[in-house]
């Protein structure tokens, strides 16, 4: 771990849960990679559905917007899935070069992108699909109401159990000694 005071003293501070910062973000690795693996098997069903639509006979009767919107949510289907892997790439690439604690912050912003992405992906689609079935009105309802829930499910219900729980601040090293301060330099 680098940029923390206690480097130099030799001390390792633990946190709550009686870990080592570097256990620390070994713990978090292991929890934002499972949460990735549930997450990139919807993505790559998403994915493989549309890329198979393409190939069917009734692909060729859809109208100008509804290929645009195919083209646009194949693509956001394409970066979600990049971007729920590239943390898989990321820890490979530095893989016991001494930077688990970044990969960690890094890898948990791509998350969230690419959760962000996966919500306009599946809003498009979800859109594209009742516009088809149904027409452009009941499309763009349907589009909206998924979204609604993408962001109700993945952006305020967390936000909202946070906030019923305390606004505690992230779980950071303790002093192992009373009175003592770590602080990134």
């Amino acid at each position: 771990m680098r940029g923390y005071s206690w480097e130099m003293s030799g001390e390792i501070p633990r946190t709550a849960r009686n870990e080592t910062p570097l256990e620390r973000a070994d713990r978090n690795f292991a929890e934002l990679l499972q949460e990735l693996r549930v997450t990139q098997t919807g993505v790559q069903i998403l994915f493989a559905f549309l890329l198979t639509l393409a190939f069917t006979p009734r692909f060729t009767s859809l109208d100008s917007y509804q290929r645009g919107t195919y083209v646009v949510t194949l693509l956001l289907s394409v970066v979600a899935a990049a971007l729920l892997t590239a943390p898989a790439a990321l820890h490979r690439t530095l893989f016991q070069q001494g930077a688990k604690v970044r990969i960690v912050a890094v890898s948990s912003r791509l998350a969230k992108i690419g959760l962000a992405v996966l919500a306009l992906a599946l809003t498009s689609s979800v859109s594209l699909v009742v516009d088809v079935v149904h027409g452009r009105p009941e499309g763009l309802a349907a589009g909206a109401f998924t979204l609604l829930v993408c962001a109700g499910l993945w952006g305020l219900l967390p936000r909202l159990v946070r906030h019923r729980l305390g606004t505690r601040p992230p779980e950071r090293p303790v002093p192992a000694r009373p009175g003592r301060r770590f602080r990134r330099r």
